[in-house]
C-alpha cells in the first residue's frame, strides 16, 4: 500500500470534486499526495475550487474506507489504473471527462490496437441478434477487442459473440467489482476474464447499480474504443445517448439499418439521417470506415493454399461454381452453415486472396 494510491482513491471519494476538476487539480499539484498536502489557501485559489471545495478536500477523513478498498482490490487481484499511469487507456484519456481512476479485473489490453464498442437495445429482435453475431464473426480475423456494457440484449450478445470467436472482450460496469448486474451474467463475466478479457469500472466496491451510475459507464464505453457500433435502438433508447457521447468525442459512430417502419431501428435511422453515423451492412463496411488494413498476403494464390483451408472455407469456395459474382445474401442462403461462420470464412478467404470483394457486397473468385 503506497501513500500515493491511498490519496488517488481518496480523491475520487471527495464530495463535489468530479473527474474534470480532479484532473485540473492533478495538473496543478503534480500528484494526488501533493494535492492532499496543499494548504487551504493554495487550494481555494484555484479557479472552480474556491473555499467550499477546498474545505471538502482538507476535511476528508474517510481513509478507513479507502484502506478497505485497497484490501479488496489486493485480495481479488484487481488492478487500479490511475489517469496519470502509462497503463491508462490513451483513447479514453483524450476525453475531457474521462474517469480519474479505473478498476480492472482481468488481463485485457486497454490500449489494444483495434477496439470496437457494440451497443443496442436490451430487447433485440432475432434479426438484431443474428446481425450482431455475424458482424463480430466477420471482424474476428482482424483480432479486435469488443467492448460493451454487460447489460441484457445487444450488450451480452456482443460479449458472447466475441468469446465464441476467440476475441478479447471488455465489460464496462455501472457498479463496483464486488457484484455483477444483471446477476445472470456472472458466468459470462468469468469466461471473459478467463479468455484474456476484463471487467472495468470507475466505481469502488459496494457501489450499487443505481440508475445515475450508467451515464458514467456509457462515457467509458464511448471513449475507450475507436468507434461505437449501434445494432438496434429506438428513438428513446439509451444507446442513442452513448452514440451521441461518442460523436461528441469525435469517434466514429456506425449504425445498422433496419426496415423503414421498424421501431427497433428508428434510432439507427436517425443517427444515419443526421449524419452522426455511417451505415453498416457488413463487417467490410466497418473495416473500411476505420481504415483497418487487412494483413498483407500474396497477390497470387498457389494451388497448395487450398490444402490449408478449413472445412467452412472450403464449403464457401464450393459455392463459387462459376465466374459469376455472388452477393453476400446469396452466399448465406446457399450455405447450410450459420451466417456468423460463413461471414468469418468470407473475410478469411478475402484476406488470403482466394476471393475478392466487389462493390455492393458482391464477391467473386480472385
Amino acid at each position: 500500500m503506497t501513500q500515493e494510491l491511498i490519496h488517488q482513491i481518496a480523491l475520487t471519494q471527495i464530495p463535489h470534486i468530479g473527474d474534470v476538476l480532479a484532473k485540473r487539480l492533478l495538473e496543478h499539484f503534480g500528484s494526488a499526495s501533493n494535492l492532499f498536502q496543499a494548504r487551504l489557501h493554495e487550494l481555494a485559489s484555484i479557479p472552480e475550487v474556491g473555499k467550499f471545495r477546498a474545505l471538502q478536500i482538507k476535511q476528508f477523513n474517510n481513509f478507513a474506507r479507502v484502506e478497505a478498498e485497497i484490501s479488496f482490490i489486493t485480495r481479488y487481484q484487481i488492478q487500479p489504473v490511475f489517469y496519470t499511469d502509462a497503463a491508462y487507456p490513451e483513447r479514453l484519456r483524450q476525453c475531457h471527462d474521462a474517469p480519474v481512476l479505473l478498476y480492472q479485473k482481468g488481463d485485457a489490453a486497454l490500449q489494444a490496437p483495434r477496439m470496437l464498442s457494440v451497443i443496442g437495445t436490451r430487447k433485440p429482435s432475432r434479426h438484431g441478434r443474428e446481425v450482431c453475431e455475424t458482424l463480430i464473426a466477420g471482424l474476428a480475423p482482424m483480432g479486435i477487442t469488443i467492448v460493451s456494457g454487460m447489460a441484457y440484449g445487444v450488450d451480452i450478445i456482443a460479449h458472447q459473440a466475441a468469446l465464441a470467436n476467440g476475441l478479447p472482450t471488455i465489460g464496462i460496469l455501472g457498479h463496483g467489482l464486488d457484484r455483477m448486474y444483471p446477476a445472470i451474467h456472472k458466468d459470462v463475466a468469468r469466461e471473459m476474464i478467463q479468455q484474456n478479457g476484463a471487467l472495468l469500472t470507475d466505481f469502488i466496491s459496494g457501489t450499487q447499480p443505481d440508475k445515475q451510475n450508467f451515464p458514467k459507464r456509457n462515457r467509458i464505453v464511448a471513449g475507450i474504443s475507436d468507434a461505437t457500433l449501434v445494432i438496434e435502438t429506438g428513438l428513446r433508447g439509451g444507446s442513442l445517448i452513448t452514440a451521441d457521447i461518442a460523436f461528441s468525442y469525435n469517434r466514429d459512430v456506425l449504425a445498422v439499418p433496419g426496415r423503414i417502419n421498424d421501431e427497433l431501428s428508428a434510432g439507427c435511422h436517425a443517427l444515419i439521417r443526421n449524419n452522426k453515423a455511417q451505415l453498416v451492412t457488413g463487417a467490410a463496411d466497418i473495416i473500411d470506415a476505420l481504415g483497418w488494413d487487412l494483413p498483407t498476403v500474396k497477390s497470387v494464390v498457389q494451388p497448395s493454399l487450398f490444402l490449408t483451408l478449413n472445412h467452412i472455407e472450403k464449403a464457401v469456395v464450393a459455392l463459387f461454381n462459376d465466374e459469376a459474382p455472388r452477393h453476400i445474401d446469396e452466399i448465406f442462403r446457399n450455405s447450410t452453415l450459420p451466417n456468423s461462420e460463413v461471414a468469418s470464412a468470407v473475410l478469411s478467404l478475402e484476406m488470403q486472396c482466394v476471393i475478392k470483394s466487389l462493390p455492393g457486397q458482391y464477391y467473386t473468385m480472385a
